[in-house]
């Protein structure tokens, strides 16, 4: 028997009641009736396709670097892309116990000892201050649109920018870091890649053209573009949304993260906390309680009442 593609088990929006049992007529006249529509995968009885592609016929043919583009940018990729999202894959891998995310996975499982757990305590710890591309993916799109319209010469523009910015006391994204000065070597060693490939564009030139104005102004000669801000930049080039660009830098960290769980699991140290001597607590502890609720007004017979 043939395979005759992918099949159509979808919910109507008019199947859909209310607690009293009435229709709810949830899609506007003329829009579909499909619940849901999905272009990255399908599932029949027999095959599984990604993308539109035999699922059979991708599994062991495609790295795993080329299954990722394809199932987010909908394509194949070109050999020069897989190398630049593979090393973009490559470039944060892990940072020790002085990354947010590992030591909140590692506390989590030392209470709730689950690789899963874990994992998610992690990527509920990436954000505006730590590995997430997005704000810094968006400005670069917004500074190369205000470019191109602005009719300057880069230098100029990238001066006008950064005045502006300081004026209105705003942080350009992805810059800075507290232990590399000057150059992000791993952010460096990304660039040299994408450029060798040809896929560091127009937009991260403009980002570097705001970086280096930056670095004009006085006490800022040595912050860098970290990896965050440069991995922005390439995964721009790619083609990544920003929002697509944060959910690839939070898969790159995964190994990290597993590695740092099965370590956790393995170390026989349950429920771990901050130790005391770690610690500085500004509350007293000699409060009298029995005066400062007779001086909020409290009174015996108020106070039976609540109960």
């Amino acid at each position: 028997m043939t395979d005759k593609g992918p099949g159509r088990n979808t919910i109507l929006a008019s199947q859909l009641r209310n607690d009293s049992g009435e229709d709810m007529q949830t899609e506007a006249e003329g829009q579909s009736k499909e619940y849901w529509s999905s272009s990255i995968s399908q599932v029949t009885d027999r095959k599984v396709y990604v993308r539109g592609y035999d699922l059979e016929d991708l599994i062991g043919q495609i790295p795993f670097t080329a299954a990722i583009f394809l199932l987010i940018r909908g394509r194949v990729p070109t050999p020069q892309e897989v190398r630049v999202l593979d090393a973009v894959l490559s470039g944060v891998l892990d940072y020790a116990l002085e990354k947010p995310g590992t030591v909140a996975a590692r506390y989590a499982v030392s209470a709730n000892p689950s690789m899963a757990i874990g994992m998610s305590a992690a990527c509920m710890s990436v954000g505006k201050h730590t590995l997430a591309t997005e704000d810094t993916g968006r400005f670069i799109l917004n500074s190369h649109t205000e470019y191109l319209n602005s009719g300057l010469a880069l230098e100029d523009f990238a001066a006008a920018k950064v005045e502006s910015m300081r004026q209105a006391k705003e942080r350009i994204p992805g810059l800075g870091h507290p232990v590399f000065k000057t150059i992000d070597p791993r952010g460096e060693r990304l660039k040299l890649i994408a450029v060798s490939e040809g896929l560091w564009g127009e937009p991260a030139c403009v980002y570097e053209a705001v970086h280096k104005a930056f670095t004009k102004l006085p006490g800022k000669s040595e912050i860098p573009i970290n990896d965050v801000g440069v991995m922005a930049a390439i995964l721009l080039g790619l083609g990544f949304t920003p929002e697509e660009g944060t959910g690839i830098a939070v898969l790159s960290t995964l190994p990290g993260v597993i590695a740092h769980v099965s370590e956790e699991l393995t170390s026989g140290k349950p429920i771990r906390v901050v130790p005391r001597e770690w610690a500085a607590y500004d509350q007293t502890t000699n409060r009298n309680f029995e005066a400062d609720r007779v001086k909020a007004g409290w009174t015996n017979s108020a106070a039976s009442e609540t109960v």
